[in-house]
């Protein structure tokens, strides 16, 4: 499996993010805090993870929910994927939500979100008249069935 250098300046007193297991495809962001915080039904907080990034150019890194968390906790990405550009320099957050009808408990170095770092490529536009029609055309929501 490829593996990508990417420079990380760790100001949190978390150990670096890491892959849970060897086929994960996200590493595993904690919380960056001192004490615990609580989020009430509905309340969104950004989380501080302590964490700064310098990815490479056509690099990106998505910042994905937690299924764990989200099950067991009812908490989301609100953003869901949150997108780090290659060119910024500030501190990697997370936006997290709490979707649940009780209040949640965030606790000093939980793990709250998953980063996948991704290849992208950039658009350049092709201005045109007309494009090529398919199957499905231009059926929106719902229009292949559901199952």
């Amino acid at each position: 499996m490829k593996e990508l250098d990417v420079k990380v300046i760790n100001r949190s007193k978390n150990d670096l993010p890491q892959y849970e297991t060897p086929l994960s495809a996200g590493l595993d962001l904690r919380a960056d805090l001192e004490i615990p915080i609580v989020l009430t039904p509905m309340q969104r907080k950004l989380i501080p993870t302590g964490l700064y990034i310098e990815l490479p150019a056509g690099y990106e890194a998505q910042i994905r929910p937690r299924s764990g968390l989200a099950y067991k906790k009812g908490l989301s990405v609100l953003n869901s994927p949150g997108t780090i550009d290659a060119d910024y320099r500030g501190e990697v957050g997370v936006i997290l939500v709490n979707l649940s009808k009780q209040v949640v408990t965030l606790e000093p170095k939980e793990r709250i979100a998953q980063m996948v770092v991704a290849k992208h490529e950039r658009v350049n536009w092709l201005e045109t008249e007309e494009i090529t029609d398919t199957e499905r055309g231009a059926g929106g929501f719902g229009s292949t069935g559901i199952k």
